[in-house]
């Protein structure tokens, strides 16, 4: 157990969690949404606090990040639980095991500084805080952003965006690129298959722009769910209202968790959808969890390719001082040296 950051205390030692959107009113002895943030004495703790469930190293595109020092290693942390309830979630077996269900938060103690010395001496570029939401173990990975940050690591959060202005706030002296993930571009889908909102999601990816964080979206396609021309043109066309060099990430979906009746998304939907992310006028689209195709960094200039891709594996890289080296053209990102 560790005090938690980023909640008051109100009358009847019930406490006001401001971490995420979904802002909790916890009484005595009960959980957050989270599961991992409880009210003990009018005392908000979290139980995600160096407890770690995973920690390996992954290439960032894995994240997926492909402007944001591409071919380079990052080293990924996570507890368990989440703050959404994601009916299609392919990493369940993590995201869905709160503190308040009884299961072992994780396998073993591993501090912040400890993780940032086994990052650098795996050769890791980054810290990723990823594969379960780092909003709800937020203590933990602001004080390793932290011991990151002073060894010259930079560090990444892979997020639903369902977190709160103050939390960004927080974490943005430490906070070097985020992946969000827009499920959806429809409230009511969010409210029936996540528990949660769009317009925060939304928010949140405003707000990190806006703090010059480097974002990159995902979203993973579902067929007869967020697959139509009208949901997929408002997620476009919102991305590209805020940058048409913000990387979208369109990602095939597979049968998982409480979704293994549908379908596999078919390639001519993410083709469809990579279409409608170009219409937008988005410069760089990408497809994932396919092999062969659609991983590729183009020049929006010439159109020579700038990065080619082998499912995570870099073959060429034709960038030098975040300029296309055949037209010299400015390509957004952080990039490392060639």
């Amino acid at each position: 157990m560790k005090e938690a950051l980023l909640y008051e205390k109100l009358d009847k030692n019930t406490v006001h969690c401001y971490l995420c959107s979904h802002h909790c009113k916890i009484t005595e002895h009960k959980y957050g949404f989270c599961g991992v943030r409880q009210n003990v004495g009018g005392i908000l703790y979290t139980y995600a606090y160096g407890n770690v469930a995973v920690a390996q190293i992954d290439p960032v595109e894995k994240k997926p990040l492909y402007h944001f020092l591409p071919g380079t290693k990052t080293f990924s942390i996570a507890t368990l639980g989440c703050n959404f309830r994601c009916s299609f979630c392919q990493n369940w077996e993590i995201s869905q095991q709160p503190a308040k269900s009884g299961t072992d938060l994780g396998e073993e103690e591993f501090l912040p500084p400890d993780i940032a010395e086994e990052a650098l001496r795996n050769d890791c570029k980054s810290i990723s805080y990823t594969y379960t939401e780092p909003t709800i173990f937020f203590e933990y990975a602001y004080e390793t952003a932290q011991a990151a940050a002073q060894r010259g690591l930079r560090n990444i959060f892979v997020t639903n965006g369902y977190m709160t202005r103050d939390c960004i706030s927080m974490i943005r002296p430490f906070l070097d690129a985020a992946n969000v993930d827009l499920k959806f571009f429809n409230d009511n889908s969010y409210k029936k298959y996540c528990a949660g909102s769009l317009k925060p999601v939304m928010d949140s990816i405003r707000f990190m722009k806006e703090l010059g964080i480097w974002v990159e979206v995902t979203t993973l396609v579902i067929p007869g769910e967020n697959d139509s021309v009208e949901e997929l043109s408002g997620i476009a066309n919102f991305i590209s209202g805020i940058d048409k060099h913000m990387p979208w990430h369109i990602s095939r979906f597979h049968p998982d968790y409480k979704f293994r009746k549908y379908d596999l998304t078919p390639e001519e939907t993410l083709k469809k959808a990579k279409s409608i992310g170009q219409a937008a006028g988005l410069d760089f689209i990408y497809i994932g969890n396919v092999g062969g195709w659609g991983n590729d960094t183009v020049c929006p200039n010439c159109k020579k390719i700038l990065i080619k891709r082998e499912y995570f594996n870099i073959l060429e890289y034709n960038i030098k001082d975040n300029r296309c080296l055949y037209c010299q053209e400015e390509v957004q990102g952080v990039f490392r040296a060639p």
